[in-house]
């Protein structure tokens, strides 16, 4: 369902990170899947937990404030779990909430944030488009971003209602829908789409179909892997050595669970290995 999209700071799966390693996820719902995919792409041995709130989300209509709340208690109920790094895998929360969480958990726990990858979807010069919640579509972040990183290229914002909670819940009639809106205001001459929220990733290949031309999709997920293995401080991989390698926990509001069955429709989900917790 879903494909391998440009990396946004050109990583490799060649890279050696060293000793074993934990790495935390944590997102409003099941957008973190396309980053802890990437993780187990390029780590196989990588314990993880994948922290997410479906009793808060969605978080993009909240206030800044309330996004940090509920950003922080997701990172603490991951951190309790002794990561070696965290990524916050969601847009929303990588713009209100990063400074407050790097300054608690810093530099104890790494914490990686997620950013549209606007600067290589722009560097062939060519017309670019970013799909982003309606909250974020011409948000101050995203239009600086666009001044920061665009250069010469022609961008389009496109908002797309429906989608992230179409994916969150696996609603074909939904995705399908707010795909399809979204493609009608893409301008046919752009050849690079900005997956500008989570979800999105885990349907790149419908969303490349729905725009019926050739286009190149640019996501984060690779790129915050990638990061977040680096900067990982493997403090606790001795104590894990004896433990089987490439677990994975998952939270649900700081509760241990599973991933849901709508998290299971998704090829990341099922490559996680993670049909139950880890006690």
């Amino acid at each position: 369902m879903t494909e391998s999209l440009p990396q946004a700071n050109g990583a490799t799966s060649g890279v050696d990170y060293g000793d074993r390693v934990k790495i935390a996820l944590m997102d409003s719902g099941i957008g973190l899947l396309a980053a802890a995919a990437a993780v187990r792409r390029l780590r196989p041995d990588a314990d993880l937990v994948l922290s997410s709130d479906p009793e808060g989300m969605p978080w993009g209509p909240r206030t800044p404030d309330d996004v940090t709340e509920r950003a922080l208690a997701a990172a603490r109920a991951a951190v309790s779990h002794a990561p070696d790094a965290l990524i916050v895998a969601c847009n929303t929360a990588s713009v209100h909430a990063l400074h407050t969480l790097r300054a608690e958990l810093e530099p104890a726990v790494p914490v990686i944030g997620t950013v549209p990858a606007i600067k290589p979807a722009a560097a062939g010069g060519g017309p670019v488009a970013i799909w982003a919640t309606p909250a974020t579509t011409g948000s101050v972040y995203q239009r600086r971003l666009i001044k920061d990183f665009a250069g010469a290229s022609a961008v389009t914002e496109v908002p797309c209602p429906g989608l992230a909670d179409g994916v969150q819940h696996a609603d074909d009639t939904m995705i399908d829908r707010a795909i399809a809106a979204a493609a009608a205001l893409t301008p046919r001459d752009v050849r690079a789409i900005v997956l500008g929220c989570t979800h999105y990733e885990l349907v790149a290949e419908r969303i490349r179909t729905a725009v019926g031309v050739p286009v190149a999709l640019y996501g984060s997920a690779e790129a915050v892997a990638a990061q977040a293995l680096r900067r990982a401080v493997r403090t606790g991989a001795r104590a894990r050595a004896a433990a089987p390698a490439g677990r994975v926990t998952v939270l649900h509001s700081g509760r241990e669970s599973v991933l849901s069955v709508q998290a299971m429709s998704y090829v990341e989900a099922r490559s996680l290995h993670a049909a139950t917790p880890v006690r």
